[in-house]
This record gives C-alpha cells, structure tokens and sequence, in this order.
C-alpha cells in the first residue's frame, strides 16, 4: 500500500492546528529542517517540530536538509515528543555517514538516508542493510513548489533493482513535485512513500487531495 506524508513546508502556519486537522487521515507528516546552508532556505526547528508533534496525530517523517545533522539529531529527536518515526539524512551532508547513521539508530527511529537528483543510487550499496528508507529527491532541495524532473524516474528504478538485488528491507521515497500527474510515474518506478506539499496543503479540499493521490497511485 502506498503511504502519502503531506509536507508541513507547504502548511499555513497561521493556523497551524487546522492545517494538521485537515490531512490527518494521511500515512505520515513529513517535516523538512533547512539551515540556510546546506540548501539556501531556512525553514523551522525543533520549536515547531514540537508545535506540529502535539497538535498532529501523525507519526514525524522529519528530513534534514543540514550539514553536519548529527548535531541536531538529539534536539529533533526531543521535539518530537515521542511521534517521530523517521529521521532522514542527505548523504551529501554528512561527513562520516556511517557514525550519523548510527546517532539516529540509537534513538531507536527509522533511519533514512536521502540523495539529490544527481547524486548516484549507488553511492548507498555498502550501507543499504542499515537504512530503512531511501529519500529520493525528484527536485533540487530547499523550496516548495518546484517542477517534477522528470529525468530522476529512471534512478528510482536504479534505487527499487539494487534494493531487490541486495534483498534490503528499504522503503523507497520520492519528494518533489508529487502530484495525481506524477504520483503513479514514481510508484510505477518502484516508490512506496509520497511526499507532497502544494498539491495536498495548497488544494481547496486536502483530505480530498489526499485520496485523490491514493487513487492515482494505484498500480495498473
């Protein structure tokens, strides 16, 4: 079954508390941590991880997009007050991706490690056996809002045949520019997890947004 995680980037966050009430029947929240460094925006922090972490009843898919992350794994990890499932590193952020990988297992989360669009499937081989999800990037990180590219569906073919090869227990996910159009490219492709912002939070109607996804990702 194919799990949808609305970006809390694209949230209204004026009302904070009706935004998360209005997608609540999705898999995941997915919460997108920006230092202004690693990509050129900045988002939020643990304040508002911990905001979202007691109005939501989602469980946190939380992906920092930071250099040197292991520095705010602890703090991330406290805001979440317990719901965070998942906590996704980008392998080009990370000096010594093993040791944060390890920082993140500690806490007993999933851990998750995600790659830009040009950044090779391959270059996660020798540590697929301890990462449970591999974030694909089907835009360049740091802003909402922006164009499928297209050229990244043949890498998640890449990423769904390496994990079938080394016979890993890793869950595919795309982020960027998902939508009804896209979604079933991408699940076609070998994806598993959804993450869409504007198209779920920007909709007149995201619970409707939401199923409207889940149909369209249906496999023919």
């Amino acid at each position: 079954m194919i799990k949808i995680a609305p970006s809390l980037l694209a949230a209204d966050f004026a009302c904070l508390k009706e935004e998360l009430a209005k997608v609540k029947d999705a898999d995941y929240l997915h919460v997108d941590v920006m230092d202004g460094h690693f990509v050129p925006n900045i988002s939020f922090g643990p304040p508002v991880i911990a905001a979202a972490a007691a109005v939501s009843t989602l469980p946190l898919d939380v992906h920092l997009m930071v250099n040197e992350p292991e520095r705010l794994i602890p703090d991330i990890f406290a805001a979440g007050q317990g719901k965070i499932d998942c906590i996704t590193v980008h392998w080009e952020a990370c000096r010594h991706i093993h040791r944060t990988l390890q920082v993140i297992r500690n806490l007993k989360v999933r851990v998750g490690v995600s790659l830009n669009p040009a950044t090779p499937v391959l270059n996660l081989k020798y540590i697929l056996p301890l990462i449970d999800r591999m974030l694909i990037m089907t835009v360049n990180p740091g802003f909402g809002g922006q164009a499928f590219l297209s050229e990244v569906v043949p890498k998640i073919e890449d990423a769904a045949r390496l994990i079938s090869s080394l016979k890993a227990g890793c869950e595919i996910e795309v982020d960027g520019g998902i939508d009804r159009q896209t979604a079933p490219v991408v699940v076609n492709a070998g994806a598993k997890i959804l993450v869409a912002g504007t198209a779920i939070f920007r909709a007149p109607d995201p619970a409707r947004a939401i199923k409207d996804l889940r149909r369209a990702s249906e496999v023919k």
